[in-house]
């Protein structure tokens, strides 16, 4: 009854916890939700706030994946709000939390790329531009980053690139389907050719474009439009140029964008009148002041809200681990009890099943000295036997009380008796014992200089390997001449087995040849069995001489 308590105490304990879990995840997952509502909303602040509290609660849950998400919003937040180094930092945090081929590091890479841009850092933009290329799943994205690539050769003066970017990206057929993103191309694509060619006439394709955006109300797109219009007359048509600064000032009120009102500003400012410039500038400083304290009270919002969260994360996870402690301190009580009781009957069971191991073991290795020693040996006789006319009675006596010795000692563990005198001279008598008027059994090379090096372990599998195949050849082959060829080449011994009988088509338990595979394999070398050969059989042993 106690095992039965404990492991109830137990599941309860676990199930208590993983509820709090679970709910934790429930939470992080509405704070997230709310923070995509009000970033879509462009409420910025407030879903920074969701954000960065959604990703607290994943990181406790060990959503890492989830975590890196909400970290990737958190970081556009701030690249919008102007806070590019505290972007990069969430950035960086979030590359962390992923494997290093999830697609979101495309997002990063991008942010990555936007912050240095804005920081003028253009190279280290290109880079991470291009970095997130591969990572984009789609080939809309991919034509975003190559835009953004375009546009910051244009920053750089690297007017040919820019061209040949913005070129190649009017060719991508997904234009067709994103008018946008289309019109935003072709309208960087010739105010590219403008700057690589100041003679390059660009006003008829730049008020084509610039009709379309305001045809769809593409407000931020019109911002664009009416910006390089404003470039394009800058030295052609003063009055020009200024009626599209102009157009750009009032335009950027609408879309809410302070940078591009900041931007018209400068533009009108260097084609105004010059007795009108003076209020323009005061505007145009104004307006600069207001941006970088909106900068300064955002980075200030979001220092605060990062250490308030981490600050109450980490209250919350010493409250929760007291509170842990005391169930943990349960569990632990209750997986004693249990784990005591389940190693009781784990080592009954496994003393019952060692002792069961140990009878088999004992069965085959008696089983296996069987086979070799006494089967094998009796065989030799009765092969003696067969081939001996008139044999000595005294002799068949001597031979019979020699199996009877191997008998009575195969429980004791002693040296073989295939080691027991020079092995080359012992394995060719017993090769030769298989000999007969009727099979010959002529033998190469089997010298004792060959066993020199050879460990006494692989003298006797080779030579129970061999006394197999003669035995196996004599029951079943029907040979009259069986060949043997012994050779030591690259510190490894070849033996050869030939005959000419009837050879055998494939390996079965019955031909007694399986376990010759086994004993080549516990010496570390191969055997061979060619059952190709039109007549006879043929089988190569190979192993290392020195082992």
């Amino acid at each position: 009854m106690k095992k039965n308590h404990s492991l109830f105490l137990l599941l309860f304990i676990l199930t208590f916890i993983a509820c709090g879990k679970e709910k934790d995840k429930i939470e992080a997952d509405k704070l997230y939700e709310q923070g995509t509502e009000l970033y879509y909303k462009k409420k910025f602040d407030s879903a920074f706030v969701k954000f960065y509290k959604s990703y607290q609660q994943y990181l406790n849950n060990k959503q890492n994946k989830d975590a890196a998400v909400s970290l990737i919003f958190s970081s556009m937040i701030q690249t919008e709000k102007g806070d590019y180094l505290g972007s990069n930092d969430n950035a960086t945090k979030a590359a962390k939390l992923l494997d290093k081929n999830d697609e979101n590091f495309s997002s990063i890479y991008n942010q990555f790329g936007r912050n240095h841009e804005e920081l003028k850092n253009y190279k280290e933009a290109i880079y991470f531009y291009n970095k997130a290329i591969p990572f984009s799943d789609n080939e809309h994205a991919k034509l975003v980053l190559q835009n953004n690539i375009g546009i910051i050769n244009l920053k750089i003066k690297n007017y040919p690139e820019a061209v040949k970017i913005f070129s190649n990206a009017t060719k991508n057929k997904l234009i067709k389907d994103s008018i946008d993103l289309g019109n935003k191309i072709f309208d960087n694509y010739a105010y590219s050719k403008f700057l690589s060619n100041k003679n390059y006439n660009a006003e008829k394709e730049l008020k084509s474009i610039l009709s379309n955006k305001l045809g769809r109300k593409d407000l931020s797109g019109i911002n664009a439009s009416l910006s390089h219009l404003a470039d394009f007359f800058k030295n052609k048509n003063q009055s020009k140029s200024l009626y599209y600064a102009k157009a750009m000032y009032e335009n950027s009120k609408k879309t809410g964008s302070s940078d591009d009102e900041l931007e018209a500003l400068k533009k009108m400012i260097s084609t105004e009148e010059s007795e009108n410039i003076k209020p323009l500038f005061n505007k145009y400083q104004g307006l600069n002041d207001s941006i970088q304290k909106e900068i300064n009270n955002s980075k200030s919002q979001f220092t605060s809200v990062i250490y308030d969260t981490e600050q109450n994360r980490i209250n919350a996870l010493n409250s929760e681990n007291k509170v842990q402690k005391q169930y943990f301190l349960l569990v632990f009580l209750a997986l004693v009890i249990i784990i005591i009781s389940v190693w009781f009957r784990k080592r009954q069971i496994r003393l019952k099943k060692e002792k069961e191991l140990e009878v088999k073991n004992t069965e085959l290795r008696y089983s296996k000295k069987v086979h070799d020693k006494v089967a094998n040996k009796v065989y030799h006789v009765m092969s003696e036997v067969e081939n001996t006319e008139n044999m000595n009675k005294e002799v068949l006596l001597y031979k019979l009380d020699g199996i009877y010795q191997i008998s009575r000692d195969i429980s004791y563990e002693k040296n073989d008796v295939a080691l027991e005198h020079n092995f080359s001279q012992h394995l060719s008598q017993m090769l030769k014992s298989y000999s007969s008027e009727i099979i010959k059994v002529p033998i190469i090379g089997n010298e004792e200089s060959l066993w020199e090096e050879v460990a006494d372990h692989s003298k006797v599998e080779v030579f129970y390997i061999l006394q197999e195949l003669m035995t196996n050849m004599k029951k079943h082959s029907k040979a009259n001449k069986v060949l043997l060829d012994f050779l030591l080449e690259n510190d490894l011994i070849n033996i050869v087995y030939s005959d000419n009988g009837i050879g055998i088509s494939e390996f079965s338990p019955k031909n007694g040849l399986q376990n010759t595979e086994s004993r080549i394999n516990s010496i570390g070398g191969t055997i061979n069995f060619d059952t190709k050969t039109e007549n006879g059989l043929i089988i190569t042993l190979s192993f290392p001489a020195k082992n």
